[in-house]
């Protein structure tokens, strides 16, 4: 049995249970599966070593190395035809900086009021958030929320307006173009109205 250390105060803490070749195992299973478990992590540990380390150590060992715990990016699968029809589309407009800025966007989005975590989390250094490693691509389904709307220039945006309901087409023109669309437009005499999805 490992002895323990007293720090100043008199409280005993024990002393580390893995090695520095240990952590840098512990460090690289992180960093060869990014969603590799804290559990998982040391299940391997123990059955290499024979001596037991909990997950908390793993999590501790890792947040030491600059690999904290967090909620992965999500994203939606793209195929490669979507990239290139994306990288098609980027590069017929990368010349067009003085039309886009007289051009208003609009945007409608839900926003998720239900908190849902699967408990899923990947291990990345700072700055790593992007990473396909650090990505989990799922389709997202309807759950309880908001729909806001906004429209935005290269200059000045519109107020947000919050959607209660179902928005159809004849609310869309009495509650958003009418009282918050038309009054925008008219202090921007060249732009161009550029409507969602359109």
């Amino acid at each position: 049995m490992q002895e323990g250390t007293t720090d100043r105060r008199g409280r005993s803490h024990p002393r580390q249970c893995t090695t520095s070749r240990e952590d840098r195992q512990i460090v690289r299973m992180a960093m060869t599966d990014f969603s590799v478990t804290s559990r998982t992590v040391a299940q391997h540990i123990e059955s290499v070593t024979h001596h037991s380390v909990s997950a908390r150590t793993i999590r501790r060992r890792l947040q030491q190395s600059g690999l904290p715990a967090k909620r992965p990016l999500l994203g939606l699968p793209l195929t490669q035809n979507h990239r290139r029809l994306h990288r098609k589309w980027c590069d017929e407009r990368r010349m067009c900086v003085a039309e886009w800025n007289e051009v208003v966007f609009t945007e409608e989005s839900r926003i998720c009021l239900q908190h849902h975590d699967g408990r899923i989390r990947v291990w990345g250094h700072r700055g790593e958030r992007m990473l396909n490693n650090c990505v989990i691509h799922r389709h997202t389904g309807l759950a309880p929320g908001i729909m806001v709307w906004v429209g935005i220039g290269y200059h000045s945006r519109t107020p947000l307006v919050r959607i209660a309901g179902t928005l159809n087409s004849q609310r869309y023109i009495s509650e958003v173009l009418e009282p918050v669309v038309l009054p925008y437009l008219q202090g921007l005499a060249t732009a161009t109205f550029q409507q969602d999805n359109a």
